[in-house]
């Protein structure tokens, strides 16, 4: 048999930078009063959203990923020509094809990437994050952009009280490179396929669905023997974590998994969904942007991250903040 060339002395891998864009208008909950049977009260209470951002006209979502791209790749200090692949995690492109990925790094100047999207629902940028870092770690790519980006009013029937409250647009973006010390933890993915009708498109439809009260017993009830494998598997355990960053699906469901994982109390939990609304694939990204932004997370926390959504898809992971 054939022995292959395999890399020798693999790096591990490492984010660099992290960048964000978030749509120009801010839908309150007192606006969506207006046009639907609801209440600040109401939304809060059952989803912990005050606010979310929906994207104009002009703010497609090639244009949210470049800008939230372009951001990443200033904070990593890179140029686009020492990126080699680009991913693009999204569960709302315009059409099926083309993949947006090509499009948005020839947009950033990336010469010749491998370049794809990937579609995991709200678990997406977890997904890419992890196949990028096995990219590096491979040998099969130098540096990575990895983008979660969202218009999922395009999806949403605008008038519907179960969705219109949750769904939101914005993209969120990080480069990641090799590192000397690993700072990307192994993956923990996998997927409850017999739930796969929970959030979808239904057929001849142009709306998302949600069963929420079974998405919610899911996420609760089996994401958290998930969060505790990938801290396993990193070699941290609760007392190690500094931020927690799920996906912003639900504030209940996080302040639940919080409590169940014994995190101590200097935590930083990400509750980015009370402004920002439920982003899907870029939901972690611009949680983690935004901490790192105000001040609240810090270059080298160490970062418990999970994403989980429609197929059901989840992932888990730890990683050190750039």
């Amino acid at each position: 048999m054939t022995r292959l060339q395999l890399p020798t002395g693999a790096p591990g891998a490492r984010i660099l930078g992290f960048g964000s864009y978030r749509p120009r208008r801010r839908v309150t909950n007192d606006e969506l009063a207006q046009r639907m049977e609801t209440n600040d009260e109401w939304i809060q209470s059952r989803v912990g959203i005050a606010e979310r951002r929906w994207a104009e006209p002009d703010e497609t979502l090639v244009e949210m990923s470049v800008a939230a791209g372009g951001k990443a790749l200033a904070a990593s200090g890179l140029d686009a020509g020492e990126i080699d692949l680009v991913l693009l995690a999204t569960t709302s492109p315009p059409k099926a094809i083309p993949g947006l990925a090509p499009r948005v790094a020839h947009q950033l100047g990336v010469p010749r990437p491998g370049a794809f999207d990937v579609n995991a629902g709200c678990a997406g940028w977890c997904y890419a994050l992890s196949a990028a870092a096995d990219a590096i770690r491979s040998g099969s790519a130098r540096n990575a952009l990895v983008i979660g980006g969202e218009r999922l009013t395009d999806y949403t029937n605008l008038d519907d009280r179960a969705t219109a409250v949750i769904f939101a647009d914005g993209a969120g973006a990080a480069v990641v490179g090799p590192s000397d010390e690993p700072a990307v933890g192994p993956v923990v993915w996998g997927s409850d396929g017999d739930l796969h009708e929970a959030i979808a498109i239904p057929e001849n439809e142009t709306g998302m669905s949600m069963a929420g009260q079974a998405v919610y017993r899911w996420a609760t009830t089996k994401l958290t023997d998930t969060l505790v494998e990938a801290m396993r598997r990193a070699g941290v355990g609760p007392d190690d974590i500094d931020v927690f960053a799920p996906h912003q699906a639900n504030l209940r469901i996080i302040e639940l998994m919080a409590k169940r994982l014994k995190l101590p109390e200097r935590t930083v939990i990400a509750r980015d969904i009370v402004r920002s609304g439920n982003t899907s694939s870029a939901s972690v990204p611009l949680a983690l942007s935004a901490l790192l932004e105000s001040g609240e997370a810090r270059s080298g926390d160490v970062a418990l991250l999970l994403g989980y959504g429609a197929g059901l898809t989840f992932a888990g992971q730890v990683v050190v903040l750039p």
